[in-house]
Order: C-alpha cells, then sequence, then structure tokens
C-alpha cells in the first residue's frame, strides 16, 4: 500500500493540487488521469520519491519496493540489456554484482567464503535463482528476441529501448508498480500480454495512459485530477466518464432547480411586499430566499477541443484507385504491388508491418514521395487532406499561430482565426504566441485546425493521436464517427480503430489482408487468423 497526506504542489500561482489525500491499495490497479498538465506524471514522480511536494508526505508499508518505469531512454546505455531489466530490483543487482565479484576472483579467501554464503542466502530469499528466467519471460512478453539480451542498450531502437525499460519496472514484483504510459511503442500482442500480466499482478499499480482501452482493460479504479484535487472511482474508465458525467448533470440540475425556486421566490415577493394580506407571506419567503445556495461549479481543467470535418461536396463515384504500387527504401521492400481500391463511405484502417510501411503508402498518395512503380489515381470530385505523423516542417516559421492558420484561410481575417483557434483551445494570448514554441500536443490540434479549413472529402491521418490528451483524442475520435465521407488511417489506439474503421487493411510479410468489417470483428474473425498465418508461414502476429 502507499498513500499520500495532505501531499500540495503548486508552480508560482498556479496550483496543481491541494491537500490530497489518498491510499492505493494493493490488488487494484488505479488509472491515474486528467488534462495535460494537470501533473500526472510529477505526482507519479511525488509517490517515487524522485520529487519533493510543497508540503504533506507519502507513506508506503515497511520494506516495500517500489518500482518505476524509467522515462530517460539514456540511463542505462553501456549496460546490456539483461543487466538493465535486473538493476529494476536494487537490492538484488547488488547482491548479483558481489557474488559474481566473489567468484571472479583468483584466489578465493576465508572472508570471501563467509561472504559467498550469506550473500547465497540473501540470492535465494529473494528468488535470485530464478531471476534469469523471470527477466526471459518478461521481455519474450514484450517482444524483445533472445539475440538481442546481451547487447548494450545504446544498440538498440528507440521502441526496443521503451520494451526493456518496461521489463525493467515489471521485474521481481515490485510492491508498488507506478507505469507512465506504458504502452507507447509496444504493438497489439505485446499490449495484450502486459493486459494480462497487470490483470493478474497481485500488488498496487498506478498507471497513466492516454490509451482508453488499455485503461478500461486493466484499472479496478480510476484516480482522477482535476478541480485541484484527486477522487477515486470504482471501476474502469468508461465507467469514470459515465459517473463523472452524471454527477456534473446532476449539479447542474440541482442548481438549475434552486436558480428556478429562487427566482419563483423573488417574483413573489415583488408583487406582493406592498400587500399588507400577503407581508407575512412575503416576509417568509424572504427568510427562504436567504436560505437558498446555489453551488459554486468549479473550473475543470479539461478541455475538449472542438473537431468537425465537413466535406465541400460528396465523394463522386470514383474515390481512389491504386494499382501494383511498389516501393524500396535503402534496400528494404517497403511495398510490393500494393493494389486497393477505395469505396463510398470506407473509413479504412491500415495496421500490420512496421510504421514505415503505412506512412510510405500515404506519403505516396499524397504527393510527398514517388512509388517506384505502380500507379494511383483519384476521382475528379476528390479533395484529400493529410495528417503526417512527423509535423515539425509545418512549424519552422516565426510566425504566431493566427498568422499561421491565416496561412490556410487567406480569404479570412483575424476575428475568424482567433474564433476558430478559440475552438481548439488556444484563446486569448495562446492565439497571439510563436507556432515555433509550441508542444506536441498544441502541434497536433493545429494541424486538425488546418484540416478541418479544407472541406476536404478524403482524409489521410498517420498516428494522429499521438501527443494528445484524452479529452483532444476523445473529441477527435468523435469528429471522425461522425464524418460522411472517406478516412485513411493508421493509428496504435485500440477504441480509435474499433469505433472508426468500418475496413481494415492489414500488411503482412506474405502480402495484405483487406477485409470490410470492424476492428474488433477483424481482431475475432477465424478466417482472418487462417489467411494472416498461411501469410506469415506459420508465425502469426498482427502489429498495430
Amino acid at each position: 500500500m502507499i498513500s499520500a497526506n495532505n501531499v500540495a504542489l503548486a508552480y508560482g500561482k498556479r496550483v496543481i493540487f491541494k491537500d490530497v489525500n489518498i491510499k492505493f491499495i494493493p490488488g487494484n490497479c488505479y488509472g491515474l488521469i486528467g488534462a495535460n498538465g494537470a501533473g500526472k506524471s510529477t505526482f507519479l514522480k511525488i509517490l517515487a520519491g524522485e520529487l519533493d511536494a510543497d508540503k504533506g508526505e507519502i507513506s508506503a508499508g515497511p520494506g516495500e519496493r517500489i518500482a518505476m518505469l524509467r522515462q530517460d531512454h539514456f540511463a542505462f546505455d553501456e549496460e546490456t540489456v539483461f543487466n538493465t531489466v535486473m538493476m529494476g530490483h536494487q537490492p538484488l543487482y547488488k547482491v548479483m554484482a558481489e557474488r559474481e565479484a566473489i567468484y571472479s576472483k583468483g584466489e578465493f579467501t576465508e572472508a570471501d567464503g563467509i561472504r559467498s554464503g550469506e550473500l547465497e542466502a540473501e540470492f535465494a530469499e529473494m528468488n535470485g535463482y530464478e531471476a534469469e528466467s523471470e527477466a526471459a519471460v518478461l521481455l519474450n512478453g514484450l517482444g524483445i528476441s533472445e539475440e538481442l539480451r546481451h547487447k548494450k542498450m545504446k544498440e538498440l531502437e528507440g521502441g526496443e529501448k521503451v520494451r526493456v525499460l518496461l521489463a525493467q519496472a515489471l521485474f521481481g514484483n515490485p510492491d508498488i508498480l507506478l507505469l507512465d504510459e506504458p504502452t507507447n511503442h509496444l504493438d497489439l500482442k505485446s499490449i495484450a500480454w502486459l493486459e494480462d500480466f497487470l490483470a493478474r499482478f497481485p500488488n498496487t499499480v498506478i498507471v497513466v495512459s492516454h490509451d482508453r482501452h488499455f485503461l478500461n482493460q486493466v484499472c479496478t479504479h480510476v484516480a482522477d485530477i482535476d478541480f485541484g484535487k484527486i477522487t477515486v472511482y470504482v471501476g474502469n474508465y468508461d465507467f469514470w466518464y459515465e459517473a463523472s458525467q452524471l454527477t456534473l448533470k446532476q449539479k447542474q440540475e440541482e442548481n438549475r432547480k434552486v436558480t428556478d425556486k429562487a427566482e419563483e421566490l423573488k417574483a413573489f415577493i415583488q408583487r406582493f411586499s406592498s400587500n399588507a394580506s400577503k407581508a407575512k407571506q412575503a416576509t417568509s419567503r424572504k427568510k427562504l430566499l436567504e436560505k437558498l445556495t446555489i453551488e459554486e461549479m468549479p473550473v475543470s481543467s479539461r478541455k475538449y477541443p472542438f473537431v468537425v470535418f465537413k466535406p465541400e461536396r460528396a465523394c463522386g463515384d470514383i474515390i481512389l484507385e491504386i494499382k501494383d504500387l511498389c516501393k524500396t527504401i535503402d534496400g528494404t521492400k517497403i511495398l510490393d504491388k500494393f493494389s486497393l481500391t477505395v469505396n463510398k463511405g470506407d473509413k479504412i484502417a491500415f495496421v500490420g508491418g512496421d510504421s514505415l510501411t503505412k506512412t510510405t503508402l500515404f506519403q505516396i498518395l499524397t504527393g510527398e514521395l514517388e512509388p517506384d512503380s505502380g500507379s494511383f489515381r483519384y476521382g475528379v470530385t476528390i479533395t484529400s487532406a493529410y495528417f503526417p505523423k512527423e509535423n515539425s516542417r509545418y512549424f519552422e516559421n516565426d510566425l504566431n499561430l493566427i498568422e499561421w492558420l491565416r496561412q490556410f484561410a487567406p480569404t479570412e481575417g483575424e476575428s475568424f482565426a482567433r474564433g476558430f483557434l478559440g475552438r481548439m483551445l488556444f484563446s486569448g494570448e495562446e492565439a497571439t504566441k510563436k507556432s515555433s514554441v509550441l508542444s506536441g500536443g498544441e502541434k497536433v490540434r493545429c494541424m486538425l485546425a488546418r484540416m478541418m479549413l479544407t472541406g476536404a472529402n478524403v482524409l489521410v491521418f498517420d498516428e494522429p493521436t499521438n501527443h494528445l490528451d484524452l479529452e483532444s483524442i476523445t473529441a477527435l475520435n468523435n469528429g471522425l464517427i461522425a464524418y460522411s465521407e472517406v478516412i485513411l488511417f493508421a493509428s496504435h489506439d485500440h477504441k480509435f480503430l474499433s469505433t472508426v474503421a468500418n475496413r481494415i487493411v492489414e500488411f503482412t510479410p506474405g502480402g495484405y489482408i483487406d477485409r470490410t468489417m470492424s476492428f474488433d470483428e477483424y481482431l475475432e474473425s477465424a478466417e482472418v487468423a487462417r489467411i494472416r498465418e498461411e501469410l506469415f508461414q506459420g508465425q502469426a502476429e498482427l502489429t498495430l
């Protein structure tokens, strides 16, 4: 168990949270949620002892070990993958290192013998003899192959490093497990493995994630950071959303009833206060009016951008025809005779392969890359808008946001730009900040605003939920569900895929699969599983 007692933190005049009192109980998994900047990662660091609160204290059970998913991907560059995982359990790792140092000596003294006996006892008590197999299970479940395990961390790619650091946090059965965005860089198979691991994990878990499906799968409770405090709800993310919306509506309804009653009393008093026969009743109603209190609605830190895509015209009969597209990059064949006909109403999710496959296809379809061979053509009624995964080139200027947005709506004035930016959560002085200093999430909102201005009837998205908070993901998700025309997209967000897509195209090493069905139906399809197994030549794996 770990608890926070009267914990408070502020940056200058900005209060992050105040007088937080909360207990996290073993056997439960708590999803820590809140808007960007609400203090989720900060609170995890306070719980881990990496950051001091302004006041209050954090207490854990005696001898309980806290493990936290590290965000510094370079901290262990000189260590092997195996040692990096072992270092997740520092007491065990120290015993292992000292034990190895003694056994590697050329001459073994009597003192060494006594010490080695003590170390063997400690090693056994900490399940050291099972450590290597436990580490191997963790690495295997997270997709780190055996040949990588004795390499140095600096030799690994970014996504592989994240998986090793996650294995480090999970290693050794910690009493309290703190996970900050653990599904980043994980494929669907690894996410499913992690969901199963956490479902069986007997101790305390506190997790921050923007993946709504993951939160629904693993969370027994939701700890919501808002209004300067942390409120715990029993249930998963969907339950929290319904419960919090219901609570808000109830407060609004109560305030409406009180307001209506107050207006009724005021009208009576005004009408009969000078009437002698009604004076007592008027006085009585004045007293009732004074007792009425309208509960002040606190201001939430949650803000939902207004994401609505309005096509200027419907798609015609011919939308997009792709024939035998081929592309090789750095000697690797990325696309091999890829063909596809896009139909009216298609919302196609591209899954499988690596991310480069999908990005390359989108770049070809939007004119950023030339194919080596093959062709594609859009119908005459089609206009497209593209959301690239890498958007930094759009912000390499000294324009403020009003000027930046007006590049894409040159006939509109400043008031239009301010209004549009306000709906995307850039109000007041925020609208005049330089585009070059935006955060990742702010850049994504700007790119979505740019796309909304096009009036396109084919939208192409490459990982649009990266860098967004849950509120912005929800707004974008709802905007694409409501969109009436064609969408081509790739995403790691399971709920996004399952609620938007009505057609799935999966890239595999042996070819591609194309089925008109929802994402969840696709995952459950026995026919698809059989075809995929044939294409993978017995090594079936779906990688988002």
